[in-house]
């Protein structure tokens, strides 16, 4: 059986792509895909899921246009699941930034490489947890491989990338070498896929912070948000359908993606900017 399992034949040449493991992400992908379709992409907007995810939850993206592919996880060693299963990789990896929800599965997030193994010229990687706030097609002509830094507490961030939002060339050659280097004997990936990546594309191109806006610079570095610049908002740490102990602190951009969520198309123009 195909490690790829593609519901229906692509439409287009490009596509927007992300990754649903389960019910909580499946919220995520269907708010992501919501906000795509208001910018009026004509690209495939791709849903890589594993057989974890309930058809309800598939049944929703499907009604919002996804291209469903089932997928299966990585072919990887009893050694390496072991190495980054949740609670060894948060024990030598613990968060003191953010808090990871409960559902946030380490192991799950490899998965994403299968995305090179997809039918396509050039794709658009989204987390599940992104908002599209504006188009972001130009990005279809990128090079492989860009990313966005990882700011979002400090300026220093910039030497690190975030792989929340990324470019690239789907390719069988270029999977099967990541395969061999990601599983290599002791590996370890610190910050799983980001860690890889990062490491596998040593010379990444820099995109604007402004693809991919990580939600804590709305109140560590509230100077850098700018509503009519930022084309993607990204929810790393906790997720805009949890409570969490920075809801009240993050509630503009919580009820931004409830409206979305809710099939709804809000006005950018009126929300608000941080406090600071």
């Amino acid at each position: 059986m195909s490690a790829l399992r593609p519901e229906r034949k692509a439409r287009s040449d490009r596509a927007f792509v992300t990754l649903v493991t389960n019910a909580d992400f499946g919220r995520g992908a269907a708010a992501l895909l919501q906000s795509l379709a208001t910018t009026g992409t004509e690209a495939d907007r791709v849903v890589l899921h594993t057989e974890a995810v309930p058809e309800a939850s598939l049944a929703l993206l499907r009604d919002r246009g996804a291209r469903l592919v089932e997928t299966d996880l990585l072919p990887t060693s009893a050694a390496f699941n072991e190495a980054h299963a949740k609670d060894r990789i948060h024990g030598r990896n613990p968060f003191t930034k953010g808090e990871k929800p409960p559902f946030h599965t380490p192991l799950d997030n490899f998965a994403k490489l299968r995305l090179w193994q997809l039918d396509y010229a050039s794709v658009v990687f989204l987390d599940a947890d992104t908002l599209v706030l504006r188009p972001i097609d130009r990005l279809f002509g990128y090079p492989e491989f860009c990313a966005a830094p990882n700011v979002y507490e400090s300026l220093a961030d910039f030497h690190r990338m975030n792989s929340g939002v990324f470019t690239a060339r789907p390719s069988d050659a270029t999977f099967e070498d990541m395969l061999a280097r990601l599983d290599a004997p002791g590996a370890f990936w610190r910050r799983t896929d980001q860690t890889f990546l990062q490491d596998y594309f040593p010379n990444w191109h820099g995109l604007p912070v402004f693809d991919n806006m990580l939600q804590y610079v709305w109140f560590n570095l509230p100077e850098l948000w700018d509503w009519q610049a930022i084309r993607v908002l990204h929810f790393q740490y906790e997720k805009p359908w949890q409570d969490h102990a920075k809801a009240d602190r993050l509630r503009p951009l919580i009820d931004l993606w409830r409206a979305f969520e809710r099939g709804e198309t809000p006005d950018l123009s009126a929300l608000p900017g941080p406090c600071g």
